[in-house]
């Protein structure tokens, strides 16, 4: 087969065959396609779509790239269980939800990505902890899975090799909202690595990928069948991406979010209400019991210090302190500036440019704008008000973490055009949407 004929035909809105996507996938990581190539491949897929049955060879193709991992030589399979977001501003529910089902007796086997396009990734958060390893060998990954009961590190050499390479080129050539290559890149790392249960979390919103219900509705269609292909269990939520997801945006922001979130009962309410739906969603799932129950084992871990004690354990079985929760105010260190930002005006939070406000952090050093571009961890958004939240001419909105008054001063004017007030009243959103099963 041809490379370039194969790029011609999705081009020209044909639909491929199992051989010809099989052998894409495999030029993926043979260097038979070249990265113009691939670039080219992205886009003919992201213009023209892939049917249902392409998106499941496609999936199935990656999923079999690599290693694929088995948990019955090692723990009760049928309680190995996973999470995925879409992708959001702020968007830190794996760091609590993970340690959480650890608590409640689950295995989560978490293999996460970087950031793509506007929205930071959990394995640019976990890269901010000191000594933190995302990616140890697969024997360590299994030991601390079966010894902690979660671990989250980034795609191993041989994990879903395809996708790694395909995801590092979609981010930066603008074909990152792909439905069939956001489906087959999720999907393809999840089966990989094992899963019984996996639930789905979909963002909506002007800062997600998914600015409709609409288009989350079909994107979340997509990975729930193709999940039942695979034999998983499987079902998706649709959860509101209009403004940050809890109060802070930035890597070393957000771990501290979530330690405290674990360790202090400072949580967020958008980010409980999420947070806890994910998580009951998988225990109803994995361990057959009814909604009531899985609240009830949320709030029991999260009570008596469990669920915190899972995530330092996590930590230090991959390389980080054995007392971060002690010392995270000073192993994570702090941007060199930081400045409040008011809009000198009163009124209530109408809406939030949640998209740009992500592009301003990338602006910032927050993100990549190129494949190898290295993250500043510290910059970030930090204490940032929601929709329908009151305000007058002094109120902070939001507190910027930045290299220099300098970078400050020159994302700031942006920053004040991400939020409109009104006059009136404004209802906060809700922050769930649906279910899909």
């Amino acid at each position: 087969m041809i490379p370039q004929e194969i790029i011609r035909k999705k081009r020209d809105r044909h639909s491929l065959s199992k051989e010809e996507i099989t052998f894409f996938v495999q030029g993926l990581t043979d260097g038979s396609f070249s990265d113009p190539q691939i670039a080219s491949m992205s886009m003919a897929i992201f213009s023209n779509g892939m049917s249902a049955e392409e998106t499941v060879w496609m999936t199935n193709a990656m999923t079999q790239s690599g290693d694929t991992l088995n948990w019955q030589d090692v723990l009760d399979s049928d309680l190995v269980c996973d999470k995925h977001s879409t992708g959001g501003v702020g968007d830190k529910v794996s760091l609590a939800l993970a340690p959480i089902l650890a608590a409640c007796g689950l295995f989560v086997p978490m293999i996460s990505g970087r950031g793509l396009g506007h929205t930071g990734g959990t394995l640019d958060k976990f890269d901010s902890i000191p000594g933190y390893n995302t990616h140890p060998s697969i024997d360590t990954f299994r030991k601390v899975v079966k010894d902690v009961g979660c671990a989250i590190i980034g795609q191993t050499s041989n994990l879903a090799p395809a996708d790694k390479k395909l995801y590092s080129i979609r981010d930066v050539v603008g074909t990152v909202e792909s439905l069939p290559l956001i489906t087959s890149s999720i999907l393809s790392k999840k089966i990989a690595s094992g899963l019984k249960s996996l639930v789905l979390d979909v963002k909506v919103g002007n800062g997600s990928f998914n600015a409709t219900l609409d288009v989350a509705q079909n994107l979340a269609v997509s990975l729930v069948s193709v999940a039942k292909e695979a034999g998983l269990q499987c079902e998706a939520i649709l959860t509101d991406m209009n403004q940050i997801l809890g109060r802070s945006a930035g890597h070393a922001l957000e771990v501290v979010e979530c330690v405290e979130y674990l360790t202090m009962d400072k949580k967020h309410p958008r980010l409980e209400s999420i947070t806890n739906e994910l998580v009951t969603s998988i225990l109803m799932m994995a361990k057959k019991i009814s909604r009531t129950q899985a609240t009830e084992e949320i709030h029991k871990v999260l009570n008596n210090g469990l669920a915190a004690e899972k995530f330092e354990k996590m930590v230090s079985a991959l390389g980080g302190s054995n007392s971060f929760l002690s010392n995270y105010k000073t192993e994570m260190s702090k941007a060199p500036y930081i400045e409040d930002i008011s809009l000198g005006e009163k009124g209530h939070i109408k809406e939030i440019k949640t998209r740009e406000l992500g592009l301003i952090l990338i602006e910032l050093g927050g993100g990549r704008k190129q494949v190898n571009d290295n993250i500043n961890y510290l910059v970030g958004f930090d204490n940032v008000i929601g929709i329908g939240d009151s305000v007058d001419a002094s109120t902070p909105v939001i507190q910027v973490h930045a290299k220099s008054k300098d970078d400050f001063d020159r994302a700031k004017d942006q920053i004040i055009k991400c939020f409109t007030l009104s006059d009136g009243k404004v209802s906060p959103l809700q922050s769930i949407y649906e279910t899909i099963n």
